[in-house]
Formats: structure tokens, sequence, C-alpha cells
């Protein structure tokens, strides 16, 4: 009989569920109408971004974001 596989959270390789790891974002334009917001990273690399958990945000804000969705505004 085989034992059953451990999950394990490992936080130095990111979440067990997705292997993203949250990443902090400039806020550049808002789309109030859909909840999203287009977001740059540090490197220049720009998504969109869920912003409903953290509604309302500004362009100019920074963000903290992981799997796509805002889940903190920074100071």
């Amino acid at each position: 009989m085989t034992e059953p596989l451990a999950i394990v959270c490992d936080h130095e390789r990111g979440c067990i569920t997705c292997g993203d790891e949250a990443v902090a974002m400039r806020v550049l334009r808002v789309d109030d109408a859909r909840a999203l917001a287009l977001c740059e990273a540090h490197g220049g690399e720009r998504s969109s971004v869920e912003i409903g958990l953290v509604d309302p945000v500004s362009p100019g804000d920074r963000v903290l974001v992981h799997a796509g969705t805002a889940l903190q505004v920074l100071a």
C-alpha cells in the first residue's frame, strides 16, 4: 500500500497551488466598470490585474499582485 502524498508549503518556491509569487506593481490605469487595472512591475512588464479585493485604487498606487489579483495596497 502506498502512502498518500503530503502537501508541503514551501515559501521559498512560491504558492503551493499555482507556483506564482506575489509581485509589487504600480497601477497605470483603472477600469472601474470591470474592476481591472493596468499595472506595471519593476522590470517594465505590464499586465491586467483584478482589483476588486483592494478597490479603490488610483494610478500611481502600488499593489501586491498574486495570480493576476491585487491582494493589498502597498504604502
